[in-house]
């Protein structure tokens, strides 16, 4: 992080200095922001954010006691070992604001993206492109809220020459919030699906809230838009950014054909352009990975990279943990490790990986978040598309498992078990497992499926 002043952050934050000597807090230097005290240092500026169960302001004396260079508080009150107190109103907000003064000091072409299905995917193909040629900050993991978007942030260093910035949401107004910090000139839109709807009501109103994406972006800028996904569609000729379409059905301005299974780990396909054309091995399985991929050939086309740049980049790319891991055992089983989150549309998508793997096909699959009254019928539509693609042997788990056992029986599957939780499961259904078999693992990130992923990589 660049170093700045006690008072670029008062001026940025709207901040009131508390100190000791004022003149000489003015000049301190800040070059790390952190809301961990743990993390905070001599150099560092702390932000006590208030959680549902806890509050950063009761760490404030002991970062002061500490030697911590500054705090962030919502309290007046008197500062201690030299450390400077930036009083504001709400230090989410302040953290925000300054987040945005920081990515001002940076003139690089930032690329934002949101979607309800492979966002995270989609920016790191998108960075691992960019980094052939550019030395490239993004999102790690899934920081996309207006937490880790500022935090993403801060790690701006002047030998930066670009960056990715991934953008979540649950409610409307949220990415308004941060593409406002952000500011990009290339946005992208993975998908629109059904994530979230339950506060977001509809389709139409994930793809409302998803379009907060452009609302600090003007006609210079441009707009990535998958064109094969219906809701997206419907944004034909109604943006006023500069738009690319990508996709497989929509064969526009770069799409995809020939595509094809190579082994368990690889996708191969072919890649049109409106300069030429290519073929790609992208180094994860599965046909919607192929998408992911022309989002990425789209950015880097828009950013002046050549076919061939474009394709290293691609064919480099090193998947996030625990999104669609191949993991082959000693025991002889096989895991597809996709525990890290779940939707209808994803676990649709990775059902379509499992039925064409060679041995007997076995679907974990957990609770869905989010889905509010539509929870039921969709739990129940994943249970019948696990049944329609072939799927040998169905297990589900948590809430709503019921529903999936019961879409998977009456599309005719015949092993289909269900248990209220993962230790259940551990106790009782371990023996339905057998060698060879290969099990896609799936489940929201709140089901935590990474302990039943730890607990197979130990049977024997």
């Amino acid at each position: 992080m660049k170093k700045l002043t006690i008072q670029e952050i008062a001026n940025a934050t709207h901040a009131r200095i508390l100190a000791a000597n004022l003149e000489e807090a003015q000049q301190k230097n800040i070059c790390h922001v952190t809301q961990d005290s743990r993390q905070a240092g001599e150099e560092s500026l702390f932000v006590p954010l208030k959680g549902k169960n806890s509050d950063g302001h009761d760490y404030l004396k002991s970062c002061m006691e500490k030697g911590v260079a500054a705090c962030f508080t919502e309290r007046e009150m008197t500062p201690e070992n030299g450390c400077v107190l930036l009083l504001v109103e709400n230090a989410r907000t302040a953290m925000l604001q300054l987040a945005k003064y920081y990515r001002s000091l940076f003139d690089i072409p930032v690329v934002g993206i949101t979607g309800s299905v492979g966002k995270t995917t989609t920016k790191d193909m998108i960075a691992s492109v960019l980094s052939q040629k550019y030395n490239t900050l993004w999102t790690l993991g899934n920081f996309n809220n207006d937490l880790g978007v500022p935090l993403t942030l801060f790690r701006l260093e002047e030998s930066h020459e670009a960056a990715v910035i991934e953008m979540g949401m649950n409610h409307f107004g949220e990415i308004h919030r941060l593409v406002d910090v952000v500011r990009p000139q290339i946005g992208v839109i993975s998908n629109v699906g059904v994530a979230h709807i339950e506060h977001l009501g509809s389709r139409e109103g994930i793809l409302k809230a998803k379009c907060e994406l452009f609302d600090f972006m003007d006609e210079k800028n441009v707009a990535v838009l998958n064109g094969d996904n219906d809701m997206l569609a419907t944004l034909d000729g109604k943006l006023s950014q500069k738009v690319r379409w990508f996709g497989v059905e929509n064969k526009r301005d770069v799409y995809a054909d020939n595509i094809e299974a190579v082994g368990l780990e690889h996708t191969r396909c072919t890649i049109h352009t409106p300069v030429g054309s290519m073929d790609v091995v992208i180094p994860m399985p599965g046909a919607h990975m192929v998408l992911n991929a022309l989002s990425a050939v789209t950015v880097g086309l828009e950013m002046g990279f050549t076919l061939d740049e474009i394709k290293g980049g691609i064919e480099n790319f090193v998947p996030t943990k625990d999104r669609m891991t191949i993991m082959r055992l000693e025991n002889g089983l096989t895991l597809l490790n996709d525990v890290y989150n779940s939707n209808p549309v994803s676990a649709k998508a990775s059902l379509d990986i499992l039925k064409d793997v060679e041995g007997r096909s076995v679907a974990f699959l957990g609770f869905m978040g989010e889905l509010g009254e539509f929870a039921p019928q969709m739990h129940r539509e994943v249970g019948a598309y696990a049944a329609e693609k072939g799927i040998d042997l169905l297990i589900c788990i948590g809430n709503h498992s019921d529903q999936m056992a019961a879409g998977a029986k009456d599309a005719g599957m015949k092993e289909v078990y269900r248990f209220d939780t993962q230790e259940e499961f551990w106790e009782n259904g371990m023996d339905l497992l057998k060698k060879g078999d290969t099990i896609l693992l799936k489940a929201s990130r709140s089901m935590g499926f990474e302990k039943t992923v730890e607990k197979l990589q130990g049977v024997k």
